[in-house]
């Protein structure tokens, strides 16, 4: 891994630091025309988002989809450079599986689920400004199998929807 210039982690990034105006709901939704929604035909079964601001599509087949949300975009700034687990690698829950840096900082992704790599998004090795432009769609950062355990469940159900995403950014915000 490298070493970052300005270590930081997306958990660093909270609507306090930031002064962004309210998002509406449709700003953190995935784009349903790219393969984080359209990986199956019907589209994913959840749409999950973590108080790190990563967000997470879980497919009816068990393939899921990660990367950050157009809300950790906005505060990172301009993506100079992308960093992505190998493929096949598995992951801990709550592991770092790469970083984003930026012309601002450098912060660390999380998988907030055990799980096992099963392919990222190369598009970002050259054209790392996807996670800026499309963080919800074009860029996607990892591909995954997630392991299916009791923590897992759990740690799903802690997770949140839509609807408590914008509610922790406006909360946060006040």
């Amino acid at each position: 891994m490298r070493i970052l210039t300005k270590p930081t982690s997306l958990r660093s990034i909270t609507p306090l630091r930031l002064s962004l105006r309210r998002q509406s709901t449709s700003v953190n939704t995935l784009n349903k025309n790219e393969l984080p929604f359209t990986h199956t035909s019907t589209g994913p079964k959840e749409v999950k988002y973590t108080a790190d601001h990563e967000w997470i599509s879980l497919h009816p087949d068990g393939t899921a989809f990660l990367g950050i949300t157009k809300y950790a975009s906005d505060a990172l700034g301009d993506a100079t450079y992308i960093e992505l687990p190998e493929v096949d690698r598995e992951i801990d829950a709550n592991e770092s599986i790469g970083s984003v840096e930026s012309v601002k900082s450098a912060s660390e992704v999380y998988m907030p689920l055990k799980s096992t790599v099963t392919g990222i998004n190369e598009e970002l090795e050259n054209t790392p400004q996807l996670i800026n432009t499309d963080p919800q769609g074009k860029g996607w950062m990892v591909k995954f199998q997630v392991e299916e355990s009791e923590n897992n469940g759990k740690i799903m159900n802690e997770l949140y929807t839509l609807e408590q995403y914008e509610n922790f950014l406006k909360t946060a915000e006040e």
